[in-house]
């Protein structure tokens, strides 16, 4: 997948600045090691082009998001999660799923920890009826699997399921919270430098309800957009942030970050959807276009 995310840079400056094929480089803004990457003025000109773009890729897929700075004059980050591809279940299993986000206390503050372990965005019992907070109550509380939960639906009757639905659920919305804070890192570029990724909050997390996986021939569909999540630095909102998650399939989840460099209260230039993709196919789009580009 790096190949594809280095090609697809190339496609993307080569089609929004005009500079041909041969002539693209890139570099790193501030830290010539671990700054951001971006794409250099070819000679004789010096200095970075004027686009902004940021690359992400997991298990397959590669996302791109960029947009031409003299249009739009703002910093970009991008990530790709995908719920199913690392294996959480046996450390779950064992020690339950507070002791799992718990490793993970260097990244999250204590107020988005508590929010993870003991929230749960709406998610379907195997019927497909939806079980919301709501009816969840304190059940809320439960980490472990193996245990059975009941709820009283909206007619009057109560339903019961296994935990293993809900650990589900805050496991989906924890790789929620770890898109947002991966995209804005990746946005502001210092990556591994970062020492203030705990003050860095999102608050109203919601995860989005999947798409459908590809089938013989058909491509996978999209899922729920959500674009209501706040940002939050050092306890005061950052109005000029905005982050976006968009499902993809079953599993897939892309999130995006996007924030104004010159940004005055009240006005917004950032587009309404921030996670309008289009879907491109490596070898008929990019591999093809690259070997005519030569």
């Amino acid at each position: 997948m790096s190949l594809a995310s280095a090609l697809l840079k190339r496609l993307f400056v080569h089609k929004t600045l005009g500079i041909p094929w041969k002539d693209i480089t890139f570099g790193r803004k501030r830290n010539p090691k671990h700054g951001k990457p971006c794409a250099l003025l070819p000679p004789p000109l010096h200095g970075p082009a004027p686009c902004e773009f940021n690359v992400s890729h997991q298990a397959g897929l590669v996302a791109l998001v960029g947009c031409k700075t003299e249009e739009l004059d703002a910093e970009l980050g991008v990530d790709i999660v995908c719920v199913n591809e690392r294996n959480e279940a046996k450390t779950i299993d064992e020690e339950g799923f507070e002791a799992w986000v718990d490793m993970y206390a260097e990244i999250f503050s204590h107020e988005e920890t508590f929010d993870i372990k003991y929230n749960a965005s709406p998610f379907p019992l195997l019927d497909g009826i939806m079980v919301t907070p709501e009816m969840l109550g304190r059940h809320d509380r439960c980490c472990s699997k193996g245990k059975e939960l009941s709820v009283r639906l909206p007619d009057g009757s109560e339903r019961q399921f296994s935990s293993d639905l809900l650990i589900d659920a805050k496991l989906r919305r924890f790789f929620t919270f770890w898109c947002y804070k991966e995209a804005y890192i990746k946005l502001d570029g210092e990556a591994l430098l970062a020492t203030w990724i705990p003050e860095l909050e999102f608050k109203h997390v919601r995860a989005p309800r999947p798409g459908t996986p590809a089938r013989c021939s058909t491509h996978g569909v999209w899922g729920e957009r959500i674009s209501d999540a706040e940002v939050w630095f050092q306890h005061v909102h950052m109005g000029e942030c905005r982050v976006e998650i968009q499902a993809f399939e079953e599993n897939f989840m892309i999130g995006v970050a996007a924030k104004e460099r010159t940004w005055k209260s009240g006005d917004r230039d950032l587009p309404e959807v921030l996670t309008k993709f289009r879907e491109l196919h490596l070898e008929q789009d990019v591999m093809h276009f690259a070997r005519q580009a030569q």
